[in-house]
């Protein structure tokens, strides 16, 4: 006599509504990064499923159905960014080349057609409960830009922690882009080569006086006034930053407040000006020309970039996990908008210079010191904080290696006495 197994209705009924979730969860992540054969990457599903790419420079690895429901309804960078905070996907590999991956995205998905379909098909998926996101969000209050708002936003970059910086700047916590004479060089003496860059295109002499506007950890005024004979002063939006610089020259002050040691030979302001905003930019650069003696140098470093195409800004919305996570009120402008603005200032441009490859290896560097010091950096500041640097730094690297970002160094000179 011989018994035939056979499968409960139960059982049976759940095995085919959990095969109709996957191929729902496939017809996603088609419609997202095309086909298998089209993607650079592999794809692991919840229920251990791997598909495999062309190539396979990382796996993303998707929690559960409701995770990939919630990156997709609707899709947009902040929905991905926030759906990595959470955990509800990992990238097994490298997160630069992930990054990219999302390029794709926002490419797939131009169209508000492209985005309804994928968001219908995303919500077929069952719902789960999803973890809050516990990352610091900013104060936004008070008018854009003003004192006490910029100050908020500064001190929300700034302020994660100076132990935490720590963990993947260089010891002279340089927070800005470096200058590499070839890609092998270490990160410090690369920083060491963009701190005096600075100074030898401002000519810096000894004895005179130098402000560094936006200072941070007070690097350049070290470097000034050590290696320079510069008379050097700094100010900072950030108490923690002039903290840690121990140095009484360095003090916690907005560009618009008066400096007691005005007037000054020689300005820099080292990536600073991403916290100006593009209105206020005419206030900036005549208040920099108002704390220069005639004939003074002032030099102008930072990331530029064209204006986000308002397409991408409605349906991508891209630039605002940015905002909302890491660099609240950051505002980049391009370089042509910077030069005019300048120039309408008051200031002749005497150089400039880009520096776009050098900050995407200053980039990757930041982002392996800080992958290396993972456990240390989640005891610091906690998972959520840890990955939306991560990402963050990742995203720039590839930004910048594309040429989305890049960053610029004007050498200008006041050109009168009035």
């Amino acid at each position: 006599m011989t018994t035939r197994m056979t499968t409960s209705p139960g059982i049976a009924a759940n095995r085919v509504a959990q095969n109709r979730t996957l191929a729902r969860a496939r017809r996603v992540t088609t419609q997202l990064f095309g086909s298998p054969g089209e993607r650079s990457f592999a794809i692991q599903y919840w229920n251990a499923l791997v598909e495999p790419g062309s190539a396979q420079r990382f796996t993303l690895v998707l929690r559960s159905p409701g995770a990939l429901r919630r990156m997709c309804t609707p899709p947009s960078e902040l929905a991905l960014g926030e759906a990595f905070l959470r955990g509800d996907f990992e990238v097994e590999g490298d997160l630069e080349s992930a990054v990219a991956a999302g390029d794709t995205i926002a490419e797939r998905l131009a169209s508000l057609a492209a985005i309804v379909r994928v968001t219908r098909t995303a919500a077929l998926l069952p719902r789960d409960d999803a973890p809050a996101v516990d990352g610091r969000l900013p104060d936004r209050h008070g008018p854009r830009h003003s004192r006490a708002r910029d100050t908020a936003a500064v001190r929300a970059h700034y302020d994660v922690g100076n132990d935490f910086y720590a963990l993947w700047l260089d010891e002279s916590m340089t927070y800005s882009c470096a200058y590499f004479a070839s890609e092998e060089e270490a990160l410090e003496t690369a920083q060491e080569h963009k701190l005096d860059l600075i100074c030898r295109k401002l000519h810096l002499l000894p004895g005179e006086r130098f402000l560094d506007i936006g200072c941070g950890w007070g690097s350049l005024v070290r470097r000034a006034s050590s290696c320079y004979g510069a008379d050097a002063y700094g100010i900072t939006l950030s108490e923690q930053q002039a903290e840690w610089s121990h140095d009484p020259h360095i003090t916690v002050s907005d560009y618009r407040e008066p400096q007691r040691a005005a007037p000054f030979d020689k300005i820099a302001t080292v990536g600073m000006i991403e916290h100006v905003g593009e209105a206020n930019l005419g206030t900036f650069f005549r208040r920099i020309r108002e704390l220069l003696k005639p004939g003074g140098l002032a030099l102008i470093h930072g990331i530029t970039a064209e204006p986000i195409p308002a397409r991408e800004r409605r349906l991508w919305r891209r630039g605002r996990f940015i905002d909302r996570y890491i660099f609240p009120d950051g505002e980049l402008t391009s370089l042509s908008t910077r030069i005019a603005a300048v120039e309408a200032a008051g200031f002749e441009v005497l150089h400039v210079e880009t520096l776009r490859e050098h900050y995407t290896t200053t980039l990757r560097h930041w982002v392996r010191r800080l992958e290396r010091a993972r456990a240390f950096a989640e005891t610091l500041v906690g998972n959520t904080t840890y990955r939306a640097w991560r990402l963050y730094l990742a995203g720039s690297a590839h930004a910048f290696a594309t040429g989305r970002l890049s960053v610029s160094q004007l050498l200008c000179r006041r050109t009168s006495p009035n």
